[in-house]
């Protein structure tokens, strides 16, 4: 099958005005999210921090539909609709601006060049501190990244806007700024309810540890770059979750089809998708933590790099 062709086939998954049932998702995950603080807290805590969990991996995926054009075409309405922060560590504008770079198919697993790479140079590998190589060997098994992922991932993000606002970003600034007046609201309700701050913190922790279970592979390391984009043929709950992100090289191929359509493109172009990644696919989430639940998938030092350029 052509390209031509799927981006005709892709075309008529393209919404045509407002996606109503995205945006009741939205609405629907915040007020559960109440629900829950005052509700289900006084209750059952263990409970209470489970729910919060799951709506927080649920904010996260509908943060990336919102950065993708979804459910308006409108960019400050989609932001203005994801500007209460429930995972609590990412400001929205970052999450934006390195997602919307890592979309640079070229540069996908790049070390330096893709803000998503799990890999490191070979060269600043072999340079690091044994306990440093131990820990991020750990977080190449998905328990370690499930477990100390969100951690190692908040510290070099942060790490990494310190420095860079330092230096006089002043955009990065901004977004930290926006980051913190929409959080200012977020913890005054928790606060307010029964539930205490620690488990909110816990449960935000929670969330993104789930959506760690959706990165941990989706890409590889392959000379091709639309080969390193993986397929995860599920269609259970984590699926739902991530909002269908796990059919990953569909949404790479084609970022502005929203989530609900992206089953439907995939049915209907399966073979032509399998041959554009070159059959990087699992059959479901059970089969990749049967895999690599306590093992690694990929060598923390990138295999092929530097890339040829």
């Amino acid at each position: 099958m052509s390209e031509e062709s799927r981006e005709i086939q892709s075309a008529d998954c393209m919404p045509l005005g407002v996606e109503w049932g995205t945006l009741a998702l939205i609405f629907g995950c915040y007020g559960g999210w109440l629900a829950v603080l005052f509700l289900l807290a006084p209750f059952s805590l263990p409970l209470a921090i489970l729910c919060l969990s799951l709506f927080c991996a649920l904010h996260s995926s509908l943060t990336h539909e919102a950065l993708h054009g979804h459910p308006f075409r409108s960019r400050w309405i989609n932001e203005a609709l994801m500007f209460f922060p429930l995972t609590l560590l990412i400001p929205y504008g970052r999450f934006r601006d390195t997602h919307l770079a890592h979309h640079q198919d070229e540069r996908l697993t790049d070390p330096y060049d893709d803000p998503e790479s799990n890999f490191q140079d070979p060269g600043a590998w072999q340079k690091m501190p044994a306990w440093r190589r131990a820990i991020l060997e750990v977080n190449n098994t998905l328990l370690g990244r499930i477990v100390i992922g969100p951690l190692l991932g908040q510290i070099c993000f942060m790490a990494d806007d310190w420095r860079q606002a330092r230096a006089g970003d002043h955009a990065i600034r901004r977004d930290w700024l926006l980051h913190a007046l929409g959080l200012v609201p977020v913890i005054w309700i928790a606060q307010a309810s029964p539930l205490p701050l620690w488990a909110l913190l816990l449960a935000a922790y929670a969330g993104l540890a789930l959506i760690k279970i959706r990165t941990f592979l989706e890409h590889r390391a392959h000379e091709e770059c639309h080969n390193r984009t993986v397929v995860i043929e599920d269609r259970g709950p984590l699926a739902w979750l991530f909002l269908n992100n796990n059919l990953h090289i569909v949404h790479h191929k084609h970022p502005g089809v929203p989530w609900y359509a992206l089953p439907r493109l995939y049915r209907q172009n399966r073979d032509a998708f399998l041959e554009v990644n070159g059959g990087y696919r699992y059959s479901s989430y059970r089969e990749v933590f049967g895999k690599y639940f306590l093992r690694r998938k990929d060598p923390v030092p990138h295999p092929l790099w530097p890339f040829q350029r």
